[in-house]
């Protein structure tokens, strides 16, 4: 639709068990937050970018660097929650892009979201996209790395922290490794993501602990946008020390 809006929302929550205050740390001299923000600011074909967060301190940061942030609910129980909740203080329509990026991605590469957004403009079967990347065999077996498979139409038909497929006879090639590692940024039309934030939580994603789940069982199509590979992201002091190492100022 020519009148759509996208819009890119940054969930940051202040609060991590590995990393307290992660939106806060620096990379360089910037705020892990303010990164994000500014690559996602320079995204061509993105009307707006907002930060959605928990804490006074991180909306104080996004603010006095003049970027756009909301305070929302405490009480939400994922990102996806505070994400729909900005989508509608902004007053989005029904027919509008809501692109989720996490906040903990400082160095996310364009085809991550330029990749699931034309997917989703061009497939309206899709409610929602996703990127996965290719994954090597010998990473395959870690309950971190969120694996996806699809169909001939790109379309997920399952997502897990097992490996799948699983080789039961030995017949994967090692030399290109058959596994795509999903990759955790959403795209949704507004009024799925709307409808999928009052959907009760699902019986296969309490086992996995994977929300994405709660779409497919509840018969809803995800496409699966393959992209290059994966961005560097931050969960512990070791990922904080390999980012600070490729840190380069962020534009402003």
């Amino acid at each position: 639709m020519a009148d759509e809006k996208v819009v890119a929302i940054i969930p940051a929550r202040y609060g991590s068990s590995r990393l307290p205050g992660k939106p806060l740390i620096k990379i360089g001299d910037v705020p892990m937050i303010l990164h994000v923000y500014n690559r996602a600011r320079q995204l061509e074909g993105i009307d707006e970018v907002a930060v959605a967060t928990d804490h006074p301190k991180i909306a104080e940061t996004v603010e006095s660097s003049g970027g756009t942030v909301f305070m929302t609910d405490p009480g939400h129980p994922s990102g996806t929650d505070r994400v729909a909740e900005v989508a509608r203080l902004l007053g989005l329509g029904s027919s509008d892009i809501v692109i989720n990026i996490q906040g903990d991605q400082p160095f996310f590469k364009e085809e991550m979201v330029y990749t699931p957004l034309a997917l989703l403009k061009n497939n309206p079967d899709f409610v929602m996209t996703t990127p996965a990347c290719p994954l090597p065999i010998d990473m395959a077996d870690d309950p971190n790395r969120v694996k996806v498979v699809l169909d001939n139409k790109q379309r997920a038909l399952y997502f897990s922290r097992s490996c799948i497929p699983y080789d039961r006879d030995n017949i994967l090639n090692v030399e290109k490794s058959p596994y795509l590692r999903h990759l955790g940024l959403y795209v949704f039309r507004n009024s799925f993501l709307q409808k999928f934030v009052t959907l009760p939580p699902s019986r296969l994603e309490k086992i996995e602990c994977l929300e994405q789940l709660r779409a497919l069982e509840n018969g809803y199509a995800i496409g699966i946008a393959v992209v290059s590979e994966a961005p560097l992201d931050v969960d512990t002091e070791e990922d904080l020390k390999q980012l600070r190492g490729l840190a380069r100022p962020a534009s402003t």
